[in-house]
């Protein structure tokens, strides 16, 4: 599923950004699209539309430059060029309910740059927990991703999206059936690499 040669909305990415790609590709290609948790998630992958950056933030002053600067490079890109991007952060906001808190700050941002009704953030991070859940609940892993990161979407991509389903609620559903028969030991076995 690794998107074409053509692709070069990653072409810039630092030599040290390699891991956390490496490694949000990969959640990405097994959980994401793999467990079909996001239906939407496949055709930007493999047509070379999704956009990922590594922020090197170590304060969230910092990642909301990078956030920022993000927002207006996204935004400079066509639908066509580009459909969504992850901002990954490793290394800030690594407590979620710091990360949580954060959101406010990405949605303010997001109306401050203009970009209410064309841009929006939704949220990942590896200890994501779902409100009125337990930490240790399946439906949590819906959301983990390897770092905590960003996902930014068009507007008018997530209203295509609803206009496709009759029924969005039905993705949550689906997505704790697939989880709870997945299970805790099934999802870590997703990350086990088979020998080849």
């Amino acid at each position: 599923m690794t998107p074409s040669p053509a692709n070069d909305l990653n072409a810039d990415a630092l030599p040290g950004d390699a891991p956390y790609l490496a490694a949000t590709t990969r959640w990405l290609e097994r959980a994401v699209i793999g467990l079909n948790l996001c239906p939407f998630a496949r055709a930007p992958h493999v047509q070379g539309k999704l956009r990922m950056r590594v922020s090197q933030a170590r304060d969230t002053d910092a990642l909301l430059d990078d956030l920022c600067g993000e927002l207006q490079s996204l935004n400079a890109l066509t639908p066509e060029e580009c459909e969504t991007g992850l901002l990954i952060h490793p290394f800030v906001l690594g407590d979620f309910l710091d990360y949580n808190d954060f959101l406010d700050v990405a949605d303010a941002a997001v109306q401050t740059l203009g970009l209410e009704g064309e841009w929006q953030v939704a949220s990942f991070h590896p200890q994501y927990q779902f409100a009125d859940s337990d930490a240790d609940d399946v439906e949590n892993f819906s959301n983990r991703s390897p770092f905590p990161t960003l996902h930014l979407l068009r507007e008018a991509s997530v209203e295509r999206a609803m206009e496709q389903m009759s029924d969005t609620d039905a993705i949550y559903r689906r997505n704790l059936e697939t989880l709870r028969r997945l299970g805790a030991d099934g999802w870590q076995a997703l990350w086990k690499d088979k020998a080849g």
